[in-house]
């Protein structure tokens, strides 16, 4: 059948409308109704025809008679909705069969039914409502590819939000754990301290300075957590300690730095605020050995400038002293001397030996060991040779005792074992000073300890008063009484174990003694060069 336009010429049609039935009037008759609509109309005399028509019309409202010859309505549209399931199907039919019309409900989903006759104007507006229904459900349809396409796009951004906050949260992980390594793999104690001096964080050498102290783990403190206060942590105080620096650092909000002493060591200690937080970052820095060191090396430039005017003295000294000695053994020897004369120059003798012994003393403090007289030996057979000598001196103290303690298989030493030797007999006749009148215990004793070896002399004496620790290796310092000693003896020990590559620590309680020990390298070869 020819295509019909029912709109002006130029005009873009509202909608496709496919018209089937096999009376030819009731097609023009509907065909004239509908021209007020502008829609585009196209009509089939038969079922067949107007499949054929929907293969190069695709309509969007199709109005079918349900008695044909051939394919019925009801078969029709259903073939209709197969092809074309959007288009909007309307059943004309000349009787009320309720079978029919269920029929075509089930199989074609009919959108609405006209009967004949047919009122116009319910006609116009079923085909209206039927082109409204079709614009609605492709809009439904547009709406619902939009929002799948939507769907599948938040979808796919999910997934990738998922895998970036994966990804970052494995970075997070990992630059934790790098930052807990870095933090632990530091030696210097280091610790996040608040306010009110509870830690909340602190790496693993704090944790081991704190030892039995810690309690519980750091990391699972709550914030306003534990009673793990750093004073009682570190120093096992229960109030701050003094001079703490971490007051000033918050309340300046700038780092401070303090030096704090506590259980006999000195640290030198840092805070470092972080901002608006009231907390800081504490480090404490052991500085006690650094102490000693300084103090080491200190006496060790003093005493080599004293050595060196010692080494002067006794020169210009020795020359004098030396006459004095020869004229008084030549005028002993004189005849006819009285006795009172022989009583005096014998004085004077015994005053110039004494006076010599004393520079002889000052010699040996002011010039190194000969490099010819170092061999290997046994710092045990050294220690043996010294209590013998010792031993002959308490015979007359009868309430000393000697102990010799000697560590079985001590590697040999390189040095001069005199001079060693030396040094043991002075540390003993120095412990024997110190033993209070009713006696006590001299302890002589011989170790290794790492790559050194060492001998220790302990009293049970008085003590050393620590205002004179920093001065009894000085040259000429001295508590004992006047014409009881010079001096020298500490002192001269004292650069005999450096010039041996050795050190000297000195452990001293009030009351209950005093230990020496020296601590003696142990050379990598025996065979050593000048």
């Amino acid at each position: 059948m020819p295509l019909e336009l029912a709109q002006t010429q130029g005009a873009v049609p509202r909608g496709r409308l496919l018209l089937v039935d096999d009376e030819e009037y009731i097609l023009k008759s509907i065909r004239r109704v509908l021209r007020r609509g502008d829609w585009q109309i196209e009509t089939a005399s038969d079922a067949e025809e107007g499949l054929k028509a929907l293969e190069r019309f695709t309509p969007e409202v199709v109005i079918s008679d349900f008695r044909m010859p051939g394919m019925n309505g009801v078969e029709f549209l259903s073939r209709v909705k197969a092809q074309v399931p959007r288009a909007q199907r309307i059943m004309l039919t000349g009787q009320a069969d309720q079978q029919a019309i269920e029929e075509a409900i089930n199989r074609s989903e009919i959108f609405r039914f006209i009967s004949k006759p047919w009122n116009d104007s319910h006609l116009v507006l079923t085909v209206k409502s039927a082109f409204e229904q079709y614009a609605l459900q492709a809009e439904n349809e547009r709406l619902l590819r939009v929002t799948q396409q939507q769907n599948e796009e938040l979808r796919r951004l999910n997934a990738e939000l998922e895998t970036r906050v994966a990804l970052r949260t494995h970075l997070l992980s990992q630059a934790k754990r790098e930052w807990e390594l870095s933090f632990d793999s530091i030696e210097t104690p280091l610790a996040v301290v608040r306010r009110d001096f509870g830690v909340r964080r602190a790496n693993r050498a704090y944790t081991d300075l704190a030892g039995e102290r810690l309690k519980e783990p750091l990391s699972e403190l709550s914030e306003e957590g534990a009673e793990q206060l750093c004073h009682k942590l570190l120093f096992d105080r229960d109030t701050p300690c003094p001079g703490c620096p971490l007051p000033e650092a918050l309340h300046s909000g700038k780092g401070a730095r303090a030096e704090i002493s506590q259980r006999g060591r000195t640290y030198a200690m840092a805070a470092y605020p972080l901002t608006t937080e009231g907390r800081a970052v504490c480090s404490y820095r052991d500085i006690s050995d650094e102490r000693e060191m300084t103090r080491r090396l200190i006496d060790t430039e003093k005493m080599a400038a004293v050595g060196q005017l010692a080494g002067g003295v006794a020169h210009e000294i020795n020359n004098p002293l030396g006459g004095i000695l020869a004229f008084a053994q030549l005028m002993k020897r004189d005849e006819g001397r009285n006795a009172s004369d022989l009583e005096s120059l014998d004085l004077i003798e015994e005053s110039a030996l004494r006076c010599k012994r004393i520079v002889e003393s000052l010699l040996k403090f002011s010039r190194h060991s000969r490099t010819e007289d170092r061999r290997a030996f046994q710092l045990n057979k050294c220690a043996e040779d010294s209590a013998v000598l010792f031993g002959a001196q308490l015979k007359a103290y009868s309430k000393v005792r000697l102990e010799l303690r000697l560590a079985p298989e001590l590697p040999e030493l390189f040095g001069d074992p005199s001079q060693l030797s030396q040094v043991m007999l002075n540390l003993l006749q120095n412990g024997l000073h110190a033993l209070p009148a009713e006696g006590g215990v001299l302890c002589l004793e011989t170790g290794k300890e790492g790559d050194r070896c060492y001998f220790r002399v302990a009293d049970t004496g008085t003590g050393i008063e620590e205002r004179y620790l920093g001065h009894i290796f000085e040259p000429s310092f001295t508590t004992k009484p006047p014409g009881q000693g010079t001096g020298l003896g500490l002192s001269i020990a004292y650069r005999i174990v450096e010039d041996h590559g050795g050190i000297i620590k000195v452990d001293t309680q009030m009351g209950e003694g005093s230990r020496f020990t020296v601590y003696i390298p142990i050379p990598l070869q025996l065979e050593r060069l000048p």
